[in-house]
């Protein structure tokens, strides 16, 4: 078997693993891939943000799991990062620290321009891709949002905007327990409308450019779909469609926490972010004109095994 790279991505919602080799036409294999819903950020949106005690506790427990799951795999290198949650955070060196107390692994933590730059190679491996030309991608996580324009499959443009949707819940709702409202809505979509035109990032690729989506938001929209229908994920049209966003909002904001943590195919422990990340999805697809996104799995992790293997 081709050495393997492990590659454990600490966002601000979830903390996950990929373990990959290198395919023989120079491609990136996936051999286990695992998603920890640890919420680390907590308290994001504070003037100062902190990490929590039980924050870091959880994100250690995450991150030892998933070093006991890439073991078998004897990985030749094994890569830790750390996203918008860390690199914010007053305490980030001292939470890095604990884990390299606690591990022996040394995190690395990337900037955000970094961070999208390296989404943009993940996605340049997803083989369902290799046709596209001229795109954008747009990779939503708890703090932040990465937003990407290529031309001729090269990254042109490269964002980082503080959209991520535990941040902006704990910014703007001020009820999570309770139906997220049309106001809500209105609200978050005029923040994104004015963290965009201030990033200078431009929607300015030919007309009908696609638009990729990567990051958990997307893969739970295509999850309770397939739950709707009684399919695999996999079996689900990868094109997300906007009016499918607009109605998962309408239908699932309605609902109390309670009952939305009862939703087929909408993991508990996000369904008190899930509205709010659908509405910064619909303001990104209002603004860019995009009727829907094109999901692809192939993001960051898939960036930064592309970077480890090919050291190797």
């Amino acid at each position: 078997m081709n050495p393997s790279v492990a590659v454990i991505d600490i966002g601000s919602n979830s903390i996950k693993i990929l373990v990959a080799a290198r395919t023989p036409d120079g491609g990136v294999q996936s051999l286990k891939y695992r998603t920890i819903d640890a919420r680390i950020s907590a308290g994001i949106s504070q003037s100062t943000p902190r990490l929590s005690e039980d924050g870091m506790t959880r994100g250690l427990d995450a991150i030892h799991a998933l070093l006991a799951d890439a073991a078998p795999f004897t990985p030749a290198v094994t890569v830790l990062v750390a996203t918008s949650a860390v690199r914010d955070a007053s305490n980030g060196l001292e939470f890095r620290e604990r884990v390299r107390a606690a591990t022996g692994q040394t995190i690395r933590i990337l900037p955000g321009d970094e961070e999208a730059n390296l989404i943009g190679r993940g996605l340049t491996c997803d083989p369902a891709l290799a046709a596209l030309r001229d795109f954008y991608v747009f990779d939503l996580g708890g703090g932040s949002l990465e937003c990407l324009a290529f031309r001729d499959r090269q990254v042109k443009q490269a964002v980082s905007l503080q959209l991520g949707c535990v941040r902006l819940t704990e910014k703007f709702v001020p009820d999570p327990s309770a139906p997220f409202t049309a106001e809500l809505s209105q609200r978050i979509a005029a923040h994104c409308d004015a963290e965009f035109a201030r990033s200078g990032f431009a929607f300015n690729l030919p007309p009908g450019s696609t638009a990729v989506g990567t990051g958990g938001t997307v893969t739970t929209v295509r999850a309770i779909l397939a739950s709707q229908r009684g399919v695999p994920l996999a079996a689900t049209p990868p094109d997300v469609i906007a009016s499918t966003l607009r109605t998962q909002l309408r239908e699932i904001g309605a609902l109390p926490l309670a009952a939305r943590q009862q939703v087929p195919g909408l993991p508990p422990a996000r369904a008190d972010v899930f509205p709010t990340a659908l509405a910064t999805l619909i303001a990104v697809a209002d603004r860019g004109r995009f009727t829907s996104f094109r999901h692809s799995l192939f993001n960051l992790r898939y960036g930064l095994a592309a970077e480890a293997l090919s050291a190797m």
